[in-house]
């Protein structure tokens, strides 16, 4: 049988996510390990897609970010006060940070909301930035708004270890470094006691319990501290939750906290619970989850195919199965969804950028039926 070419869509929170399945113009493609999904197991070569890649307008943006950085950009740890007016839009708000000198251009901030799906949700006002912030943590204060950003540690959705010692730290103004906060949230037992849930987590690492939120700044907290106020938040909003499901289809609440940081990484906000159903089903006739996000979590971006070919842990191309840990901490929606997810007989999902910063999903049952929503959206 002549191997197909099966294009998965992975990863809500990279790039990959807005380049997706743009067109054979804009993707390079490869084969890993097929699936039927209507066969469970495969009776031939099993061939998979990946389609890893970056469309081509993101690889030019990316081109001239890199070699052009914004001349007037401000000093690391200058503060500069910006206003954003009412009705502003998502690409207005990238040329006011062009402008201050805190981001390099427009085209990275509206790459980043698109790959964070966050275009509608930027708030207008007045905000004070320090020059040297990420635009992931810039875009975190505009999603969280001006009276909240300055005056708290926001934690959005989908963040990292890494990602939440950054906000942990500009919200402190360094009083707590990064690398502490690293160092404790790297040492899960010492939690254990207090915390029992985080008892056997993957490689002795808090990732996925830091529990989104907005927290209020105490004078005098040790990174410790910072991290008893995320994982009791965490406690309290997973407490009353049902498993039952989870544990029907053979999943821990750990398990259950894998597979919701994955959702996380690749669903939009609508279809939380769509995406947990492709990856039960999925999980539930032994096929790969095919997830570019779960590598990218381990390579820090948009995985190249020499990428997916590495053995690991997080590869859940070569690997069937959950990846060895979460990859993100989920917000409460995403947990929710992997315990309550809707029933379909979806096997895959492909998404594109659409005119309002966000994505725009195609599920498909079959795979012919993935690959003509892929050829529909080819130009």
């Amino acid at each position: 049988m002549a191997p197909k070419n099966t294009t998965y869509s992975d990863r809500g929170g990279y790039s990959a996510r807005a380049v997706h399945a743009k067109g054979k113009k804009q993707f390079s493609r490869y084969d890993t390990s097929a699936i039927d999904p209507k066969q469970g197991k495969s009776k031939g070569p099993l061939i998979a897609v990946i389609v890893a890649v970056v469309a081509l307008v993101l690889i030019i943006g990316l081109a001239v970010s890199f070699c052009s950085s914004n001349p007037n950009r401000v000093a690391d740890g200058q503060e500069v006060e910006i206003t954003f007016s009412n009705g502003s839009t998502a690409a207005e708000f990238g040329d006011k940070l062009t402008e201050a000198g805190l981001i390099n251009n427009t085209q990275d901030f509206m790459g980043a909301v698109q790959r964070r799906d966050v275009g509608t949700q930027l708030k207008p006002g007045t905000y004070v930035f320090v020059g040297g912030m990420s635009v992931d943590a810039i875009i975190d204060d505009l999603v969280a708004g001006p009276g909240i950003a300055n005056h708290a540690l926001v934690i959005p959705e989908g963040n990292t270890i890494d990602k939440t010692a950054e906000a942990v730290a500009a919200a402190y103004n360094g009083t707590i470094t990064a690398d502490e906060f690293k160092a404790q949230a790297h040492n899960a037992d010492q939690f254990k006691e207090e915390f029992p849930f985080v008892a056997g987590a993957y490689d002795n690492s808090l990732e996925g319990f830091l529990f989104p939120k907005t927290y209020e700044i105490v004078d005098g907290y040790t990174a410790q501290d910072v991290i008893k106020q995320m994982l009791a938040q965490f406690n309290t909003e997973v407490e009353n939750l049902n498993y039952s499901y989870a544990e029907d289809h053979g999943l821990t609440p750990y398990q259950a906290l894998i597979l919701a940081s994955v959702v996380e990484r690749e669903a939009a906000s609508d279809n939380q619970k769509e995406v947990a159903s492709v990856f039960y089903n999925r999980l539930g006739i032994d096929m790969p989850l095919q997830s570019d996000a779960t590598t990218a979590y381990v390579v820090g971006g948009d995985p190249t195919p020499d990428d997916l070919k590495v053995d690991g842990p997080f590869n859940t191309y070569l690997n069937k199965g959950l990846p060895a840990g979460p990859i993100c901490s989920p917000g409460l929606s995403c947990i929710e969804a992997v315990l309550d997810p809707a029933q379909t007989n979806y096997y895959y999902f492909v998404f594109y950028p659409n005119d309002n910063g966000g994505m725009d999903y195609f599920f498909n049952e079959t795979y012919e039926g993935h690959q003509q929503a892929i050829a529909d959206h080819a130009n």
